[in-house]
């Protein structure tokens, strides 16, 4: 789809992966907080987002879950890798995938036709989306998770070059 979605998609995965680091350092207790108008718990909240992603690319690519919500929750360094594989695989498909690649699919009892552009647009909204409620969470038990918006991964990722003063 271009660039610019590219771009979009590797702050997907460095987010994804800056949470994961900070939610390696939660109790397994902790893991377990939630908050009242999130998903649910931060550990099921990441299953989630990463099982969702999963669902994403095999629509997307073919490629088989490697993790289901209703899975036992295999750990924060087991998603980690997931979250790596999987951003990698998005952002390929990110440059790959046009706005008119569709495929045949069933949702309930309905078959219809899948534009492949949508499913990667849901994929980067359903990341920021469960993104938001593990942060809400940590926020308010405060927990520090640390900046993860656009200018954060731009500084992380040398998209924000200081200019020195002459």
């Amino acid at each position: 789809m271009g660039p610019l979605l590219i771009e979009a998609f590797r702050y997907h995965k460095w987010a994804n992966l800056h949470l994961l680091d900070v939610c390696a350092r939660l109790s397994n207790e902790q893991l377990q907080l939630t908050t009242p108008g999130t998903y649910g718990t931060i550990a099921a909240t990441l299953q989630h987002l990463l099982g969702g992603e999963q669902r994403y690319l095999r629509r997307m690519v073919g490629h088989e879950p490697q993790i289901h919500e209703k899975d036992k929750f295999p750990g924060v360094g087991a998603l980690r890798l997931i979250a790596e594989r999987g951003g990698n695989q998005l952002i390929e498909a990110a440059g790959r995938i046009t706005p008119d690649d569709v495929i045949d699919t069933q949702y309930g009892d309905r078959q219809f036709q899948l534009h492949l552009g949508v499913v990667l647009l849901q994929a980067l909204h359903h990341g920021n989306d469960h993104r938001t409620h593990i942060c809400t969470i940590l926020g308010a038990h405060g927990l520090e998770y640390g900046d993860m918006d656009v200018w954060a991964y731009g500084e992380a990722t040398g998209g924000m070059v200081p200019v020195l003063a002459t």
